[in-house]
């Protein structure tokens, strides 16, 4: 059943027995210790169990909203009679056990959801609100930190983004079509002192079908499967098509300089260029769009991931589930699967760009901080005229470094790559002309009179600055 609505005062004070008891990131990290830690992480409860065995007031706090376990009522030093009225403990003999999963998050809020199924436990329930986990937290290091007036986070579940979002607009809508997500989000935004949402219920854009924002996030339901058993993952459309129309209807709910961002799921499928496909839905939007490509995953590796999310691996349904899945995969020509961030910025031009890349290193945490820089690189690499470039001052940008590759003893490297350290990390091969203007470019002098001196030495005239325009996208360079 759905917790009913819970007083804001309760809700306060329960915050305010998290805080003195430590039950925050680091409380709960430092109380358990790194091997404990470590395993809850990947899902496993027999370190966390074994290291609050002793019951403590932050052990019960742990034992009893994160574990997911029976903690006697002498214990549980909270408002008892309280958060049993309200659906959030249930009474278990001479204890009680919590009928949510609250975990404290990374902004110092707290996130309400459903407890986590592991294997052995009854099927998922079809309104199960997930958890926030490893996309949430893609999805926040990816939005940008520029403020905003009007935020819309679409499929809000479990309400982290708002979280994310509260520091930096001033009014946020969150919508999602699962009535208990929405109420269970507003617990979350209630703990963590967050109000005056609006929370709206629907699908899609349907519930702000005439409104506009300047920032739009989305971890939407991108699972890509023959049906929509979980509305929490799977939409119901028809293979990518959902990602699609998101992307695609999204212009129509930014404003001038708007942002949409989101993760999205797409196909690989047989005889077509993924790039291709991703790139044509950002071309469908008529804004400048940017997206990235972080995995890649053969249908049966996708399969079981999301086998094991609903907890149905070893249960008597997995093989004609799993055989089903991989029938419809065949049947689409799919021969993988993408996972990636995509970003729209309405910025209003009439020569709008699109990029689809693939980065699978590492990159450095958050995107956000710098999505300006990386838009405004892809965008001006592409709109500057090669006379435009000549008349500029670049500057190599901070943390390129670069190697040389070849035989010991030899007069020239094999091969020269200009490496990021910082950023988006990436790593490219160039030329003697690019490495020597990335050791001269330091924003002063233009590049037309660089790229004459450089002519010079190495015996070639008119040298086209044509070339640069790939590392300029790709951040190599910026403008001083």
């Amino acid at each position: 059943m759905l917790p009913v609505k819970a007083p804001s005062d309760l809700l306060r004070r329960l915050r305010a027995r998290f805080d003195e008891t430590g039950y925050t990131i680091d409380g709960v990290r430092e109380r358990l210790g790194d091997v404990a830690a470590a395993a809850l992480a990947r899902e496993e409860l027999v370190p966390a169990l074994r290291a609050t065995k002793d019951v403590d007031p932050l052990a019960a706090l742990i034992r009893l909203w994160w574990l997911g376990v029976p903690v006697s009522t002498a214990a549980a030093d909270l408002p008892l009679s309280e958060l049993v009225q309200c659906g959030l403990l249930v009474k278990v003999g001479d204890a009680v056990q919590a009928s949510v999963h609250v975990q404290p998050w990374e902004t110092g809020g707290y996130l309400v959801s459903d407890r986590k199924v592991r294997p052995g436990d009854p099927a998922i329930r079809r309104d199960h609100v997930v958890g926030a986990g490893g996309a949430s937290a893609n999805l926040a290091q990816l939005i940008t930190r520029r403020p905003v007036e009007r935020a819309l986070d679409l499929g809000t579940g479990c309400g982290v983004q708002v979280l994310h979002l509260a520091e930096r607009a001033d009014r946020i809508v969150a919508t999602d079509v699962n009535r208990r997500a929405l109420e269970l989000s507003q617990l979350s935004w209630g703990l963590s002192g967050i109000e005056d949402v609006d929370a709206r219920k629907g699908p899609m854009y349907d519930p702000v079908h005439d409104e506009r924002f300047d920032l739009i996030v989305s971890n939407p339901p991108f699972v890509i499967s023959p049906n929509g058993r979980f509305p929490y993952r799977e939409s119901g459309y028809q293979g990518d098509a959902f990602c699609h129309e998101l992307v695609r209807q999204a212009p129509a709910h930014l404003n001038p300089g708007g942002h949409f961002q989101a993760l999205a799921n797409w196909l690989h499928v047989k005889g077509e260029d993924w790039q291709d496909r991703v790139g044509g839905w950002l071309a469908e939007t008529g804004c400048d769009g940017w997206a990235v490509q972080r995995d890649a995953q053969d249908p049966a590796e996708y399969v079981e991931l999301w086998l094991r999310d609903a907890a149905e691996q070893g249960s008597p349904a997995y093989r004609d589930r799993y055989d089903e899945w991989l029938a419809w995969f065949d049947a689409q020509n799919v021969v993988g699967i993408g996972f990636g961030w995509i970003t729209v910025h309405n910025s209003g031009t009439l020569d709008p760009v699109v990029r689809v890349e693939e980065l699978s290193q590492q990159v450095e945490l958050p995107v956000g901080a710098y999505l300006d820089d990386v838009l405004a690189g892809i965008t001006a690499a592409h709109r500057l005229t090669d006379d435009d470039l000549l008349d500029l001052a670049l500057k190599l940008s901070e943390g390129v470094l670069e190697e040389r590759v070849g035989p010991p003893g030899a007069e020239d490297p094999t091969r020269i790559v200009l490496r990021q350290t910082r950023g988006l990390r990436r790593a490219a091969s160039v030329g003697t002309v690019e490495a020597a203007l990335a050791g001269v470019c330091d924003g002063d002098l233009r590049l037309g009179p660089l790229l004459g001196a450089i002519g010079d030495i190495i015996g070639e005239e008119n040298l086209a600055p044509g070339p640069l325009r790939a590392l300029i996208a790709e951040g190599y360079f910026q403008f001083s």
